[in-house]
């Protein structure tokens, strides 16, 4: 039988940042039955496999950076790093009629090799 509580309170403490070991051992430490944890913690598991996971650490000074821009966006941490990632990868091939003066004329006088014209 799965407990509905327990389940709500795993959900939680995972929002406010701790991990599946930490919500584990406390629960266990609080004298909830090992197979009651363990049958919400399968329950919560997602129902597919992710295939493309990544896990990157990030220095506190980018953490910050990420959620301050999150905040600003109104999104998860999580979900930032995927549109930064989405957006990074993403080409748009632009004319040069398309491109704003401004875009033409830094291209032309940049120092990379594609914006310099040949002598």
């Amino acid at each position: 039988m799965l407990n509905q509580k327990l389940v709500n309170f795993i959900t939680e403490a995972r929002k406010r940042g701790f991990s599946d070991t930490q919500i584990k051992n406390a629960l266990i430490k609080n004298n909830w039955p090992d197979n009651t944890v363990e049958g919400a913690f399968n329950f919560l598991q997602p129902k597919y496999k992710i295939k493309n996971q990544v896990c990157v650490f990030l220095s506190d000074e980018i953490l910050k950076v990420l959620e301050k821009r999150s905040k600003k966006n109104m999104l998860t941490i999580h979900e930032q790093i995927e549109d930064i990632l989405r957006r990074s990868c993403i080409r748009k091939s632009t004319s040069i009629s398309q491109e704003k003066i401004d875009d033409f004329l830094v291209s032309v006088f940049s120092r990379s090799p594609k914006g310099r014209k040949g002598k």
